[in-house]
């Protein structure tokens, strides 16, 4: 397939990529700085764009059969309108030029629940200040995102990862309908999620969950490793 992916120099977007490359599809790798993406493959064009520029968008679009979006920017008190206003552009994209399938990376952190093995901590906690603290804006654009995609009359995937880490290789992770009891993704996983959504008309305007439920961190290594990171 001639698959464009935005978000494409993130630490998901550029496993997707790679992934998609060696499945055999034709990529589009679209981001704001392609001199720093990494990948190079003669099925492989890196498109500089930004998703907030609807002609750049338009033109990334252009004869793709898939589009898939792991855009993401980092959480603060400003307002955020990425999410929203760059999905805005790949869908009017999409309708002009009868692209079907879409899928979008979104958070579990949009509709947040309890965990069973979340604990007082993470349960009553960290999960509550995440979510209507230090994440508040990116997660109230990340539900105006998914209801722009729901209003859509494309072949939609809204994607709702748990907290992301890295892993070496994909694991048997676990994808379902709604919300899946698991406080963790690994990127590896939620990308090749993304990935097998193309040959996959179960999850068709459809929201699904991803997780990942081998060599999970503990949450203070979590913490440590991501969200630290990020900071």
């Amino acid at each position: 397939m001639r698959i464009a992916v935005f978000g494409a120099n993130g630490p998901t977007g550029r496993l997707l990529t790679d992934q998609a490359l060696a499945a055999g599809h034709q990529v589009a790798a679209i981001t704001r700085q392609p001199d720093s993406f990494p990948l190079r493959h003669d099925r492989l064009e890196v498109v500089g764009a930004d998703v907030l520029d609807p002609v750049a968008v338009d033109a990334a679009v252009a004869e793709r059969d898939a589009v898939l979006s792991t855009l993401g920017v980092p959480a603060g008190k400003e307002p955020i309108s990425t999410y929203s206003r760059g999905v805005a552009n790949i869908v009017t994209a999409m309708k002009r030029h009868r692209a079907r399938r879409l899928a979008v990376v979104s958070s579990s952190g949009v509709d947040p629940h309890p965990y069973s093995e979340g604990g007082f901590l993470f349960n009553r906690l960290l999960l509550p200040y995440v979510t209507r603290v230090l994440g508040k804006t990116l997660y109230d654009d990340m539900r105006r995102m998914e209801t722009l995609v729901r209003a859509s009359d494309l072949d939609w995937t809204i994607l709702r990862p748990s907290g992301l880490y890295h892993l070496p290789s994909v694991t048997d992770y676990t994808l379902v309908k709604g919300h899946a009891d698991g406080r963790f993704t690994a990127r590896a996983d939620l990308a090749a999620s993304m990935l097998a959504l193309l040959d996959d008309d179960r999850y068709l305007r459809t929201t699904v969950s991803v997780i990942t439920t081998a060599d999970n961190p503990t949450l203070l290594q979590w913490i440590r490793r991501e969200a630290l990171a990020k900071s």
